[in-house]
């Protein structure tokens, strides 16, 4: 009876067992499987934090780049450039015109006590006076030599005389000519010193009382159209086959970081510095706005023709997995796909992309490598729930 009893009670705990399995295996096939991640997509929830660091843009096509930027200098257009300095010593006494002051040709810039114009405006005046006298001394022996009264010689001595005396003039008032002095019997001293180009006093190295001379080191004045500057730059011996005369560049300066300005490539040395192996280039740079100063450092860009149009992308959308890149474009709704591009030049903070990428398509720009992380995670948790 006992024995009975235990056979009874073991073929109660087997059935209920069976019971307890057959309950579990149900539960799995009625459990929803959850659908795979397609390879190489991302995709975030609604309220994903992550969305703070992901930045997108819009591909658009703009003109190829062909080098790094090139570091330069803007310089003045020595075409419309004088430095003006005193082409006679004396004392500066007023009429100084300030620095930044807009003259136009023939302006005076200040005005000189000086007795060396004093003396030459003497000379002139005593030049003249002795060639009306030599004048009047020839016609009276030209007279007497008619009449047979004085011989050839004395002819001929009176007409050398005549020639000194007019020779001593001109060179008398050529020399107040040089100094933009008209010629005439007043003797001031006065000397006003005339603009010759007109322009912007971008440079003033003059105060009253100052004693000038021609030999000074530095002008008195710098005169500069700066509305037409040049930008300089550098150009390595590999590139110079980039660039070519009539060339557009853009140019871009640390004061306006966001601003470009444009520029035309207007010489290219014909000589290579053996010690830098670069060729010295210079673009002619419109300043109309007044923005851009001479001696600004500048990054200059060097494209191609303007029909010459290409995707480019900045470096921080590019990662890197095993021999190609990739990047990740935004579908929608928190929807990425990562894809294969092809990568053509590439510079330091942007490059070209050849194929992979279409304009018109949502970048990401940043945030490229959060979403790979995040895509490395999933791919892991699939893996785990198979």
């Amino acid at each position: 009876m006992r024995m009975r009893f235990f056979g009874l009670r073991r073929l109660l705990l087997v059935l209920i067992g069976l019971c307890l399995v057959a309950c579990h295996s149900q539960n799995e096939e009625q459990k929803p499987k959850s659908a795979p991640m397609p390879k190489d997509e991302v995709v975030l929830s609604p309220d994903s934090p992550k969305f703070g660091y992901i930045k997108e843009a819009v591909v658009e096509l703009s003109r190829r780049p062909l080098m790094e930027p090139v570091a330069g200098k803007i310089a003045y257009d020595e075409t419309r450039t004088a430095r003006v300095s005193s082409p006679i010593a004396g004392r500066v006494i007023g009429g100084i015109s300030h620095l930044g002051a807009q003259v136009k040709a023939g302006n005076a810039l200040l005005e000189l006590d000086s007795p060396e114009l004093g003396q030459a405006q003497s000379d002139y005046a005593n030049a003249l006076a002795d060639l009306n006298l030599a004048e009047r001394a020839f016609q009276r022996v030209k007279d007497l030599y008619e009449n047979g009264i004085l011989p050839r010689k004395d002819l001929d001595q009176s007409q050398d005389e005549l020639a000194r005396a007019r020779s001593e003039t001109e060179r008398a008032r050529l020399r107040l000519a040089n100094l933009g002095v008209q010629g005439g019997g007043r003797t001031d001293n006065r000397f006003a010193l005339h603009a010759p180009i007109a322009g912007t006093i971008t440079e003033r190295n003059v105060n009253p009382g100052m004693e000038v001379r021609p030999d000074l080191a530095a002008p008195l004045f710098v005169i500069s159209d700066i509305g037409h500057l040049w930008v300089l730059m550098d150009v390595f011996e590999k590139d110079i086959g980039l660039i070519h005369v009539g060339q557009e560049v853009s140019v871009r300066v640390p004061a306006y970081p966001d601003e470009r300005f444009p520029a035309t490539v207007d010489y290219i040395s014909q000589v290579v510095d053996e010690i830098t192996r670069t060729v010295k280039v210079r673009c002619l740079l419109p300043n109309r706005a007044g923005k851009l100063l001479p001696a600004m450092y500048a990054a200059i860009d060097v494209q191609s023709e303007p029909g010459d149009r290409a995707v480019v992308v900045p470096l921080s959308a590019l990662f890197t997995e095993g021999e190609s890149d990739w990047l990740f474009v935004a579908i929608g709704d928190g929807h990425y796909q990562k894809r294969p591009v092809k990568v053509g030049l590439r510079l330091k903070d942007k490059a070209v992309v050849e194929e992979g990428l279409n304009p018109g398509e949502r970048l990401v720009v940043d945030g490229a490598l959060l979403l790979r992380t995040e895509e490395e995670t999933e791919s892991a948790g699939g893996e785990a729930q198979q």
